[in-house]
């Protein structure tokens, strides 16, 4: 059953192959007022091969000549459009504004590290904790903070006097 199913395909593909292979020719494409009204009467048998087989190269990796110009314009039109959105998008508050490094205060007490926590900072920034690292016995007033970049778009706080570091995410 196989192979009648292979034959089969192999008839098909033979008969569609010299379709898609032979390209017309400028000759045929065109009445023969146009053909003289493009000076191509002028050529002679050797441009005028080379001119088909340029035309039959560039069939294959062309746009359609029926595709209606304002399909083209509306491609053109929805690519800009999709590059300014890009371009402009904040992509949340998962991603701070910029990528610059932040040093600030929390302002009043601290009492360490904590899965879930919110840290507002002076300047107004507030970051959530999404990792559950933790200081033991860590407690302080106005104590200073480093919220860095690190890989793939995570931020890391520290807290001074500390070497432990704990993942965050900016919520406002």
């Amino acid at each position: 059953m196989r192979a009648v199913h292979s034959v089969l395909i192999a008839a098909a593909l033979a008969a569609a192959v010299p379709a898609f292979a032979q390209q017309p020719r400028i000759e045929d494409r065109l009445t023969a007022a146009e053909f003289r009204d493009a000076g191509l009467g002028k050529l002679s048998d050797a441009e005028l091969a080379r001119l088909n087989a340029l035309l039959a190269r560039g069939a294959s990796t062309a746009p359609s000549a029926t595709a209606a110009p304002d399909v083209e314009a509306r491609i053109a039109q929805a690519r800009e459009e999709g590059r300014r959105e890009a371009q402009g998008e904040d992509h949340g508050l998962r991603q701070a504004a910029s990528r610059e490094p932040v040093e600030s205060t929390i302002p009043g007490a601290f009492a360490g590290f904590a899965r879930g926590r919110e840290y507002t900072l002076a300047n107004g920034q507030v970051w959530k904790q999404t990792d559950s690292a933790s200081i033991a016995g860590a407690r302080g007033q106005d104590i200073g903070v480093q919220i860095r970049p690190g890989f793939m778009g995570v931020w890391w706080l520290q807290v001074d006097g500390y070497n432990t570091r704990a993942k965050v995410e900016r919520v406002r």
